[in-house]
C-alpha cells in the first residue's frame, strides 16, 4: 500500500449540490488544516498566521486564498467582510498557539501554570461574521486547567452565541493518520446538534495506518542526502559516531543495543528517554512527530531500515500531507512547519462531517 491519494478536484456548485462552504483559517500555519478541508470539497478563502516561514509555504500551497501575514491581534474585526457570500456557508477553523504549562509563576515553594492562549482572540470575528460552523484544534490538556480557563470561556461564549458544540481528546489513529498522536478537537454549528464522524481505523474496523502504508515506496537515500526528484525528500547529515550509532540498531530497536562504546555518559546515568536514537518500525505507527521530527537525538525518529533519521517529506506524508504538497525553507524550518501541522486526514475527516451535518441541516429547515 502506497500513501493515500486526495481529492481535490473542485467542488462544483449545482441545483443538487450546495456552495461549497468557504473557509477561514486562523493561525494556518503551513496548511494542514485547510489541505484537509480543501480535500473535503470546501474552499479555502483567506487564512491567518504571523510566521513567515509558514506563511510563505501556505502561499505556495494555496495560490487562490488571501493570506494575511499579520498578528490577529492588529487584524482588523472586519477584513474579511468581502469575502462572506449569502449563497455560501461559512467555516472558521483555529489552532490556536498556547502553552498552558509552559510558563510558571512561583509563589512560595508552589508553582501555577499560567495560560498563555490566542483562542478568545476569534470571538469578535465570530460576533461579526457568525460564521455556520467551526473547527478547533489544539493541545490535550488545554480543557483540563482550572476555573475561568480559555476553553472554557470559549465554550461559554459559544453556548451564549447560539452554537451547539461537541468537543473531545481524538487519537488521530482513528481517522487514518499513520501516527500515536492525540487532539484537542472542539466542533460547534449554528445550526443543530453536532456530533464527531465515525471512526475509520481501529478495532472492528480497518487496521490502523503503519509508517509503511505512507512511506514505504520512497526511493532510498542516504543521511545527508536530498532526492534528485523531490527537494524535500532530504535527510539530515550525520556525523561519524551518529552513523555508527544507528547502524548499530535493528528495525523497531533502541539505543539499548548499542556496544558500550557508544554509550553517551547522560546514558550510562539514566535509562530515561529510551526513544532518543531510535527506530520507528514499518509495520506499526509512528510516534508522536515533533518540530525536531527529522533529527535522531530528539526521539524515535530514525528510518525503519535505512541508516539516517526521516526525511521532511517522510515527515511531512506520516502527518498526511498529499506527496505533491511543496514546503520552503531550510530542513529545520521544513520540520518545524511539518511538526506543527494539524494531521491532513483528520482536518479532511472533520470537513467532510460539517458539509455532511450543514447539508443535512439544510434539507431538514426547508422541510
Amino acid at each position: 500500500m502506497t500513501a493515500l491519494s486526495f481529492d481535490t478536484s473542485p467542488y462544483a456548485a449545482s441545483e443538487k449540490t450546495p456552495a461549497r462552504p468557504a473557509v477561514i483559517d486562523f493561525f494556518s500555519g503551513c496548511g494542514g488544516t485547510s489541505a484537509g478541508l480543501r480535500a473535503a470539497g470546501m474552499r479555502i478563502a483567506a487564512a491567518v498566521d504571523l510566521d513567515a516561514a509558514a506563511a510563505a509555504t501556505y502561499r505556495k500551497n494555496f495560490p487562490d486564498s488571501e493570506f494575511y501575514e499579520v498578528d490577529i491581534r492588529k487584524l482588523d474585526h472586519n477584513a474579511f467582510d468581502h469575502l462572506v457570500t449569502s449563497d455560501s456557508p461559512l467555516v472558521f477553523s483555529a489552532c490556536a498557539p498556547c502553552q498552558p504549562y509552559s510558563s510558571m509563576r512561583h509563589s512560595g515553594s508552589k508553582s501555577r501554570p499560567q495560560e498563555r492562549s490566542l483562542l478568545l482572540t476569534l470571538i469578535p470575528f465570530m460576533d461579526r461574521l457568525k460564521p455556520d460552523a467551526l473547527i478547533v484544534e489544539n493541545v490535550p490538556g488545554l480543557q483540563k486547567i482550572p476555573g475561568g480557563s480559555t476553553w472554557n470561556r470559549f465554550l461559554r461564549y459559544l453556548e451564549r452565541s447560539g452554537y451547539s458544540t461537541r468537543w473531545e481528546v481524538i487519537d488521530c489513529r482513528a481517522y487514518g493518520v499513520p501516527q500515536r498522536r492525540k487532539r484537542l478537537v472542539l466542533l460547534a454549528s449554528r445550526h443543530g446538534t453536532i456530533d464527531f464522524p465515525e471512526e475509520t481505523h481501529g478495532k472492528d474496523l480497518l487496521p490502523y495506518s503503519t509508517v509503511r502504508d505512507w512511506i514505504g515506496d520512497l526511493p532510498a537515500i542516504q543521511a545527508g542526502e536530498t532526492y534528485s526528484g523531490d527537494p524535500i525528500h532530504r535527510s539530515g547529515a550525520l556525523g561519524d559516531l551518529n552513523l555508527r550509532r544507528i547502524m548499530a540498531i535493528t528495525e523497531g530497536g533502541s539505543r539499548s543495543e548499542w556496544p558500550s562504546e557508544l554509550w553517551l555518559d547522560c546514558h550510562r546515568k539514566s535509562k530515561g528517554h529510551q526513544d532518543s536514537y531510535g527506530r520507528m518500525r514499518y509495520d506499526d505507527t509512528a510516534p508522536v512527530l515533533t518540530t525536531k521530527c527529522t533529527d535522531i537525538t530528539n526521539g524515535r525518529y530514525g528510518h525503519p531500515t535505512q541508516n539516517r533519521a526521516i526525511s521532511a517529506r517522510e515527515a511531512a506524508l506520516l502527518q498526511t500531507f498529499p506527496k505533491d504538497f511543496k514546503f520552503l525553507g531550510g530542513l529545520k524550518s521544513m520540520t518545524r512547519q511539518i511538526g506543527n501541522a494539524v494531521p491532513v486526514l483528520v482536518s479532511k475527516a472533520m470537513g467532510q462531517h460539517i458539509i455532511e451535518h450543514l447539508q443535512t441541516s439544510k434539507i431538514e429547515n426547508c422541510g
